[in-house]
């Protein structure tokens, strides 16, 4: 009987690392599956509460610039963190080339191929200023379509040294850049857009390749679109996120040891510290640790310490293509996510009545 209880109470204070952590063990990964609904573990209230939801909550930027974004989304399920990891990728809208009208190529490069690599190119437009375009639309509007132009002629440059062998001399546009597509307005396009640059976000971005006598006549439309339907609509580069890893050492390191079991984690994870003349190793920020397992190679260091992960606490990576600023793309990420919920509730809705 007294053994029961003991084993009882010893289960009992796994519970929270069971629902609070992930285990990275030798030889697998344990408390990977969300454990805390309610009933499953006697004397806790796990009965969502959106005031207990709105204490734990928030969102922390660690990093911005122009193009990525690193922030941390602390107290949510992995179900709602890979919701916005997956209409970042896919649902929330960008303008991308649609259709190319190809009047002259005379390039070695195929049409069709042509065609593909002009429909990969980020447009600097913002999508929220244009309306989709319906099914069936052979002529585009000013309120959802995009104009651009592409004409380039190679020609000999008469200026050129006869000796000379470098294409960069002896041709002129004999490289045809993503900076060839220019804007061209329909409609009221020029007074709406007067102040901003309308074009392609890069442009650097090769296309093809000329010589004298070969040309390109090309009109392209820009329509908005979803990264679901092509990847030319996605706004993002990359949008991923990892949980926080968590090292615990289970007792004082010293001395080479110290400096061994620094070695096994990423640069900054661990430092050795001079406390009372010893080495000491310390967890200094285990955030930056790649989680490689590597101390668990070593059959003298792995006893040492205790890898883990923070089940609830998200750290996204989000790189834009440089449409719009990754702080917009997840603002609007949130915004497709609550049209999302609020056209559930209008289908729940409609149900009762019926």
């Amino acid at each position: 009987m007294t053994s029961g209880v003991v084993k009882m109470a010893a289960s009992l204070s796994n519970v929270d690392e069971i629902r609070d952590r992930v285990i990275l063990g030798e030889f697998g990964v344990k408390n990977v599956h969300s454990t805390d609904f309610p009933g499953n573990y006697p004397g806790y209230d796990d009965i969502w509460n959106l005031k207990k939801f709105k204490r734990n909550f928030r969102v922390d930027v660690v990093h911005m610039d122009e193009n990525t974004l690193e922030f941390d989304m602390v107290g949510i399920d992995a179900s709602i963190a890979n919701a916005f990891r997956r209409i970042l990728l896919a649902e929330v809208p960008t303008m991308a080339v649609e259709k190319v009208f190809i009047y002259n190529n005379t390039s070695i490069i195929q049409d069709e191929i042509l065609a593909h690599r002009l429909g990969l190119i980020p447009i600097k437009a913002d999508p929220r200023l244009f309306e989709y375009r319906n099914n069936g639309d052979e002529e585009g509007t000013e309120i959802d379509t995009i104009q651009l132009q592409m004409k380039v002629k190679c020609t000999r440059n008469p200026r050129a040294s006869k000796d000379s062998s470098d294409p960069k001399e002896l041709y002129l546009n004999h490289m045809v850049y993503s900076r060839h597509m220019t804007w061209v307005p329909i409609g009221n396009q020029a007074d709406v857009f007067a102040d901003v640059k309308i074009g392609p976000v890069h442009g650097d971005i090769l296309l093809a390749q000329l010589r004298p006598g070969q040309e390109l006549d090309i009109v392209m439309h820009c329509v908005k679109g979803l990264g679901k339907d092509h990847a030319k609509f996605s706004p993002v580069a990359t949008a991923s996120y990892r949980l926080l890893p968590e090292i615990t050492l289970l007792q004082t390191v010293e001395g080479e040891t110290a400096e061994r079991l620094k070695r096994c984690f990423s640069p900054g994870v661990i430092e050795v510290e001079n406390i009372d003349g010893k080495q000491v190793a310390k967890v200094v920020n285990s955030r930056l640790d790649t989680c490689s397992r590597e101390v668990l190679r070593h059959d003298d260091l792995k006893s040492l310490v205790k890898l883990g992960r923070v089940r609830d606490h998200f750290i996204f990576s989000v790189e834009s293509t440089g449409i719009l600023p990754p702080d917009v793309l997840v603002s609007e990420a949130v915004n497709v996510l609550i049209a999302k919920c609020q056209k559930f509730l209008t289908e729940l809705d409609s149900t009762e009545m019926e």
